[in-house]
This record gives structure tokens, sequence and C-alpha cells, in this order.
């Protein structure tokens, strides 16, 4: 089933950047905290049109691999996601725009649709959207992100992002999810490194929380 979703993802991303020629670097992380490791490559970039121009269509594509230090053959095994993401950007909407997401998981193919803002600037970007899953009972999910990388120097740059990932059931008894995810560091050209911390909440009335505290590298290739 996993090599199934994996399969899905791999051909939605070679069909989108074969037929719209989009060109688009890949930004790759590795996360190593005090209780787990993360692998995240996570991009958005407009895909470009036959004159090799930016289009009004933007795809936000992200890989993530989660292993738990405490794992065992049973308990706290690795958790799998990818989420593909395509919006139609009217420069009068002023950065709103309709977006539909896929979101494959380990548990399962989540299709959603709903609204989208994007500003993409030299130094900064604010990246977020509301959608809900098109699913029986479904579950409301708001992303946002938040990058601000101002120069220091000739040379390197200030990296730090802030990262939300909530998910709101619309069904009663049902849990909720909160993420937050925070990095901080420095840029040199292709290359980020610094301090990070992942934050977890998971429950409704209750709420078990995960704090994650370790350090981060990342490479745009």
């Amino acid at each position: 089933m996993m090599k199934t979703r994996v399969r899905i993802s791999f051909t939605v991303m070679v069909m989108i950047f074969s037929g719209a020629n989009a060109i688009a670097q890949i930004p790759v992380e590795v996360f190593a905290g005090d209780k787990k490791a993360t692998v995240d490559i996570m991009f958005f970039r407009f895909i470009k049109n036959k004159a090799g121009h930016d289009s009004r269509f933007l795809f936000f594509n992200r890989n993530r691999a989660v292993i738990d230090y405490a794992m065992t053959k049973k308990n706290n095994l690795p958790q799998f996601g990818f989420t593909e993401a395509c919006s139609y950007n009217h420069e009068k909407l002023k950065g709103f725009a309709p977006v539909v997401v896929a979101g494959i998981l380990n548990s399962g193919l989540y299709p959603k649709a709903g609204i989208q803002f994007v500003k993409l600037k030299k130094d900064y970007t604010i990246f977020s959207w509301l959608v809900t899953e098109t699913l029986k009972e479904p579950n409301v999910d708001f992303f946002c992100l938040v990058r601000y990388t101002p120069a220091l120097l000739h040379t390197f740059n200030l990296f730090s992002q802030v990262e939300f990932v909530n998910t709101f059931p619309t069904v009663p008894g049902k849990t909720f999810s909160f993420a937050q995810r925070v990095r901080l560091g420095l840029k040199i050209r292709e290359f980020q490194f610094g301090a990070g911390l992942d934050l977890s909440q998971y429950g409704r009335v209750n709420f078990t929380t995960t704090v994650n505290i370790g350090g981060f590298i990342r490479y745009e290739f």
C-alpha cells in the first residue's frame, strides 16, 4: 500500500513538471532532534508557460518522513507524508487563490479543497491555506509557513522559518492535531543550517504534547 502511494506521488510530480515545463530548486532538510529525526523536501514554484514565463498556476510539493528513536517492530513506526497541491493565482485576487490538495499519509489518501494565500518576496515568504477534506466527516486543515531570510553580510543571510500545521475535526469526539515547527540559523548560498524545534499536540480535551529539539541542515539542489 505504501509503495502504491509513493508511486502516485511520484507520478503526479512527473506529470506536472514534464507537462508544464516547471523548473525549481528543490530544498532538502534533515532535522535531528532529541526524540525524532525527519527528512523534509518542500517547495512551491509557479509553473512555467510555453514562453518560459510564470503562469498563474502554483505547484506545491512536500515529501516528509519521520523516524522515532523509540521505534520497535510494532510501535512508533516510521511516518510518511506526501502532499501535492495546485492553485490558480490571478493578480486581481491579491495573493488569494483557489487550491486543490492531495494528502497521502500512512493512513490513506485525502483529497482537499479550499483557499490559499501566497506572498513571495526576495527576503520573505508567506504561504498558507485553509482547506477541507472532500470525504465524508471531513477534517479542516490550516497550514501556514512564514520564512524570513534578510542579508546579514555579503556572504550569508539569516534563515528563520515558522510553520503551523493544524487539523480541526468537524465530527464531535474526534481529536485535534496541532504542529508547530521553528527553524533559526544561517543561509550561505545553497546551504542553510541551525537550531530547530518541532512541537506537536494531539487530543481533544486533554492533549498529548511532544517536544523535539535539535539541529537542521538544508541544501537546495
